[in-house]
C-alpha cells in the first residue's frame, strides 16, 4: 500500500501481550445497561479491572481484548477466545489505564436444527456462548482476558492534524466512545495522561450511528451532550427500521451518508480527513460505492484496474469486496 504525505501517523499499539492460551484473571468492575430505552435487545457497558495483570495500561482506544469463557464446547474442546472492542479511552475508565470497558450485546436467536426436520423452522433458541456469559457476570466476578489486539484502528499520534468521519452500526459504536473521550473530554485531573493532553481538539468530527430503532441507540445521551458542548462535533443517529412519514423505512448508515453527500463533501474533500468505520460487515460496501459515485473516493480507497472502467454505480457487491481496498486514510473494523 502506497504511503502519501497526508496519510496519518498512527499511535504505536502494543499487541498480544497476553495470548488466549495463557489468559489472565481480571475482575468485573461494573456492568450497566447502555441502551436509550426499553428495547428487544440487551446491551451492557461492562468494565473490566486489569490491576495486577500484564495488561494493566497496555490498551489504546480502538483496540480489542479477548475473553475466554470457562468450560468446553459441544465437542468437548475448550471455548475459543472471543474479541470485544474497547469502549474506553487509552487512559481507561479510571484515568490510570487499569479499568477498560466494552459494549456487549446479548446474542439471542432462534436457529434451525439441521438434524431435526421438526425444528427446521428456527424454533430452537441459541444463546451466544460468550456474550451472555459476560453480561451475566456481577461486579467482582472473575473473567479471563487476553490481548491487546489490533494496531490500525487507533487514533493518530497528532489527533489535531486530522478531521474525522466516524461510522458505526450497533455495538460498533464502542471504539468511538473511547476515541471521542480522548478527543473532546480528556483524562481526569488525577490521570498521568493529563500532562500530555492539550485540551479538546478543534478538528471537525462527525459521528454517524446506525441503529434499527431509537431505543437501540447506545450512549445516546452522552453523545448528544458532547455535541452540545463542542460545536465542532456533530452526532447523526440513523434509524433504519422505524416507519417514515412516507412508505418504507429509514436509511442505513451508508444510505444516510449517500443522501447527504453534499453536506459531507467539504469534509471528505479535505486531505485532513480520516474515515473510521466499525460494525457489521458489508457496511463498507455501501460507503465505498457512495464515495466513488460522488467522485470522493480518491484518498480513501484504491480501485483495481479490473473494474476501473466500470461506472461505480454499476459495481456489484462482489466486485467491491474483491477489487476495492481502503487506503491509510480509511480504517475498517467490521465483523
Amino acid at each position: 500500500m502506497t504511503v502519501h504525505p497526508n496519510d496519518p501517523v498512527l499511535r504505536e499499539a502494543r499487541m498480544h501481550v497476553v495470548l488466549p492460551g495463557a489468559a489472565v484473571s481480571a475482575r468485573i468492575s461494573s456492568s450497566d445497561p447502555c441502551l436509550r430505552g426499553k428495547s428487544a435487545s440487551f446491551v451492557r457497558h461492562i468494565g473490566v479491572d486489569l490491576a495486577g495483570t500484564p495488561l494493566d495500561g497496555t490498551f489504546l482506544a480502538g483496540q480489542s481484548f479477548g475473553v475466554v469463557v470457562p468450560g468446553t464446547d459441544a465437542k468437548g474442546r475448550p471455548h475459543k477466545v472471543r474479541l470485544y472492542s474497547i469502549a474506553s479511552p487509552s487512559y481507561g475508565e479510571d484515568g490510570l489505564g487499569r479499568i477498560i470497558s466494552t459494549t456487549c450485546k446479548r446474542t439471542i436467536e432462534e436457529v434451525p436444527d439441521e438434524n431435526d426436520p421438526a425444528r427446521s423452522d428456527g424454533h430452537p433458541l441459541f444463546l451466544g456462548v460468550c456474550s451472555n456469559w459476560l453480561c451475566d457476570r456481577a461486579v467482582g466476578d472473575e473473567v479471563r482476558v487476553s490481548g491487546p489486539n489490533g494496531k490500525r484502528f487507533v487514533l493518530p499520534v497528532d489527533p489535531s492534524a486530522h478531521d474525522y468521519l466516524f461510522l458505526a452500526t450497533g455495538t460498533g459504536i464502542a471504539p468511538f466512545r473511547g476515541m471521542l473521550h480522548e478527543l473532546l473530554v480528556g483524562p481526569p485531573e488525577h490521570s498521568p495522561a493529563r500532562d500530555g493532553w492539550t485540551g479538546p481538539t478543534q478538528s471537525r468530527i462527525h459521528l454517524v450511528m446506525g441503529s434499527p430503532y431509537r431505543t437501540d441507540l447506545l450512549y445516546d445521551d452522552w453523545f448528544r451532550n458532547l455535541a452540545t458542548a463542542h460545536p465542532n462535533f456533530s452526532y447523526h443517529p440513523v434509524i433504519s427500521r422505524e416507519p417514515l412519514l412516507h412508505p418504507g423505512h429509514g436509511p442505513h448508515t451508508h444510505h444516510y451518508v449517500d443522501a447527504r453527500m453534499e453536506y459531507f463533501r467539504p469534509l471528505l474533500e479535505s486531505n485532513r480527513t480520516l474515515i473510521y468505520a466499525c460494525g457489521l460487515a458489508g457496511m463498507q460496501v455501501g460507503i465505498f460505492q457512495a464515495l466513488a459515485v460522488a467522485g470522493l473516493d480518491s484518498g480513501y480507497v484504491t480501485v483495481h484496474n479490473e473494474i476501473s472502467a466500470i461506472a461505480p454505480s454499476e459495481w456489484t457487491t462482489e466486485q467491491i469486496k474483491r477489487r476495492i481496498r481502503p487506503t491509510h486514510r480509511c480504517m475498517l473494523e467490521v465483523y
